[in-house]
């Protein structure tokens, strides 16, 4: 039976609809105040990132390689049940989506690698901010989680550079680029060839993650039963694609095939809100919400591509995905209230 570790996942991520009205407003019913939070129109307009160790009026895109913007118009602040956002029409304007983390608060330092960092980091729910400046030296990064993370992406802030991640799918030395279609490729001195433990991230000599002066921010997600998971399934390339079990409703999902060169997918169960109607948004570009082809079925355990659509269901495909839940397949012993389909 898949008993989770928690039993409302909706504590630790949430996604927020919200139509925007060109002017300032505060967006409640998050259900926490988030320390992270993920903001992208559903019409053409870039993906905006913030998070509560670089502050709310910086802000950085997935889909570009552009460092850290200020704006003081965009995310106003982080609130108890929610965040306000200003004027600017990248986060106010038309329909929005707001994906909502909570990590672990204010911060505070770590000294667990040899390159200090700040970190606010979630244990219940594995998932860790941490900025950090760069040395230029090959060295470790404290992650605050307590146990190997299973994935991470990280950003240049003070200058432009690409995304570089990494996910347990793939080899150790093998790195992904969140803001390109291309696949994985070998180069071990953005992270080196040594795993990950339950206190730091290795990092390489590169300048990509890694140079001398320059301020860094990463993202990390361990795995927790019941509220996330990040795995690989093989596509079969027909209308009714594999089923791949994540043992909960899935709130939030990302795909990336890492052997072709595709988008990087992202669906989440509050937008159209339907089976056969889920609409995709793309991490990597500033493309509109699209419902004509690369459906998804999100069930009470898992997800099924529901088209060849290369993007998700390649015949003999890799595809590796980030799943964050709605709610547990079947909560705590004693909470044993199984999760619904859609």
């Amino acid at each position: 039976m898949a008993y989770a570790t928690f039993n409302k996942p909706s504590l630790h991520f949430n996604t927020k609809l919200y139509t925007g009205n060109s002017g300032s407003q505060s967006l409640t019913g998050v259900g926490f105040q988030p320390d992270w939070t993920w903001i992208k129109t559903r019409t053409s307009n870039n993906h905006r990132l913030f998070d509560v160790l670089r502050g709310v009026n910086k802000n950085i895109k997935t889909n570009d390689t552009q460092g850290e913007i200020t704006a003081t118009d965009q995310l106003m602040s982080f609130d108890s049940d929610g965040f306000t956002v200003g004027a600017d029409g990248s986060v106010n304007s038309n329909t929005v989506v707001a994906w909502n983390w909570k990590g672990g608060g204010s911060g505070s330092a770590n000294t667990d690698g040899t390159i200090n960092t700040s970190v606010s980091a979630n244990t219940s729910s594995g998932v860790s901010i941490i900025t950090y400046t760069g040395t230029g030296s090959a060295g470790t990064i404290g992650h605050g989680l307590g146990v190997k993370p299973d994935a991470w992406h990280v950003k240049a802030r003070s200058e432009t550079r690409a995304w570089y991640g990494w996910h347990h799918s793939i080899p150790l030395g093998d790195v992904i680029n969140w803001n390109a279609t291309g696949a994985k490729s070998t180069d071990t001195s953005l992270f080196t060839n040594t795993a990950p433990t339950t206190s730091v991230i290795n990092l390489g000599s590169s300048v990509g993650t890694n140079n001398n002066g320059i301020t860094f921010v990463c993202y990390a997600f361990a795995e927790k039963k019941g509220f996330s998971k990040f795995g690989s399934y093989a596509g079969n390339g027909g209308s009714s694609g594999p089923f791949i079990y994540t043992g909960f409703k899935p709130a939030w999902l990302m795909i990336k095939s890492h052997i072709g060169t595709d988008n990087w997918i992202v669906y989440d169960s509050k937008r159209n809100g339907i089976n056969s109607q889920n609409a995709r948004l793309y991490a990597n570009t500033t493309s509109a919400e699209d419902l004509t082809a690369g459906q998804i079925d999100l069930l009470s355990n898992g997800f099924r591509p529901t088209s060849n659509y290369s993007s998700i269901n390649y015949n003999n495909g890799n595809y590796i995905y980030y799943a964050f839940a709605e709610e547990p397949l079947v909560a705590n012993v004693g909470q044993s209230i199984p999760a619904t389909a859609r």
